[in-house]
């Protein structure tokens, strides 16, 4: 198979790195190009970039960094740009012709725009067809905030199964979600902060939309209620969720655990190369799951979740462990062009 040549927008920051990282070795799609802030434009990526995962790839370290406005020698971009200035360029991508994988929240509640986790939703991914113009290929596809996807994720056999009324999330979140340099460690040190700006917001929204379905041509949200509180925590990478959940009917425990054990999605039977053999990992043990030990399972692309009991105020409770940079960021976006090559949406 010919491998796609890709950008990475935001290729400086703590999750274009990650990108940057995860297409090293990626059978698929080849890094060519790299994006910042016009004011490095021309520097080589090595020279530019505050590099802090792990060993720099060499095929990217002469990479000249370029501008968003130039014609990039690339097939497909991933986005890793900030928030709130992410929107118009990757309208501008998808107008030029870019099918654009998003991790930015810009365009993530947007009508036509898909919010894709393929374990979930791989039919919306057909969105891309309300935003294709006569004879142009562009479209952009979004992945969700990093908590919603764990949680969708872990909700996902229960909604499959019996059915999810409402659920109630507290998330304590490890700081590299905060990028880089993140949160001083005078503040995270010995400490709790007990909010994330706009990360509430964000989970709520987003699960319905990842968990609805298909409707003449727009997402129907699910009708699950979910309540979020958002803490940042001293941990340096994997999200930890404390989830109580309300089913549509009556379950016993042996059955819920069926569900989380049995569970697999078409990426798992597509054998896409970053879908993990298990999307969603239960485990038995009282002391699992643990940010350190679980969030690198699947190529940091698992979802782990134990600790399941019966609740006294909704039906069950349990805990949820994954990697906020791969599965619920650079991995997810990835993921998501691979689903898109599969369905034939990169051909020309």
């Amino acid at each position: 198979m010919k491998r796609v040549d890709v950008a990475v927008l935001g290729a400086t920051g703590a999750v274009g790195q990650r990108f940057v990282r995860l297409l090293e070795c990626h059978p698929w799609f080849r890094l060519t190009e790299v994006v910042a802030s016009d004011r490095r434009a021309g520097e080589p990526y090595a020279d530019a970039v505050r590099w802090i995962d792990g060993p720099l790839p060499p095929d990217a370290r002469e990479l000249p960094l370029r501008r968003g406005s130039d014609d990039l020698d690339a097939e497909v971009c991933f986005s890793a740009l900030p928030g709130g200035r992410a929107g118009p360029l990757e309208r501008s991508l998808a107008a030029r012709g870019y099918p654009v994988f998003t991790n930015a929240r810009d365009l993530r509640l947007e009508p036509e725009v898909p919010l894709v986790v393929p374990e979930i939703n791989s039919g919306h991914i057909a969105l891309v067809d309300r935003q294709r113009g006569t004879g142009r290929h562009g479209f952009v596809v979004a992945n969700g905030n990093c908590t919603a996807i764990i949680l969708s994720l872990a909700l996902k056999p229960l909604v499959d199964a019996f059915g999810v009324d409402r659920c109630s999330v507290v998330s304590f979140q490890a700081v590299s979600g905060a990028g880089y340099p993140g949160v001083p460690s005078l503040d995270i040190a010995d400490n709790v902060i007990p909010f994330i700006e706009g990360e509430e917001g964000k989970v709520e929204a987003e699960v319905p939309k990842i968990l609805g379905r298909i409707e003449n041509d727009h997402v129907a949200p699910a009708g699950v209620t979910v309540s979020a509180t958002c803490a940042r925590v001293p941990v340096l990478e994997g999200h930890t969720l404390a989830v109580g959940v309300r089913l549509q009917g009556r379950a016993p425990l042996e059955r819920v655990r069926e569900a989380f054990e049995s569970f697999s999605a078409e990426p798992q039977r597509l054998r896409l190369p970053s879908a993990p053999a298990k999307p969603v990992l239960f485990r038995t043990e009282d002391d699992r799951p643990q940010p350190r030990k679980d969030r690198e399972l699947g190529g940091g692309m698992t979802v782990t979740v134990g600790r399941l009991r019966p609740d006294p105020l909704m039906d069950y409770k349990f805990i949820a462990v994954g990697s906020n940079t791969i599965r619920g960021a650079a991995g997810a976006s990835i993921l998501n062009a691979e689903l898109a090559m599969a369905r034939g949406l990169l051909d020309d």
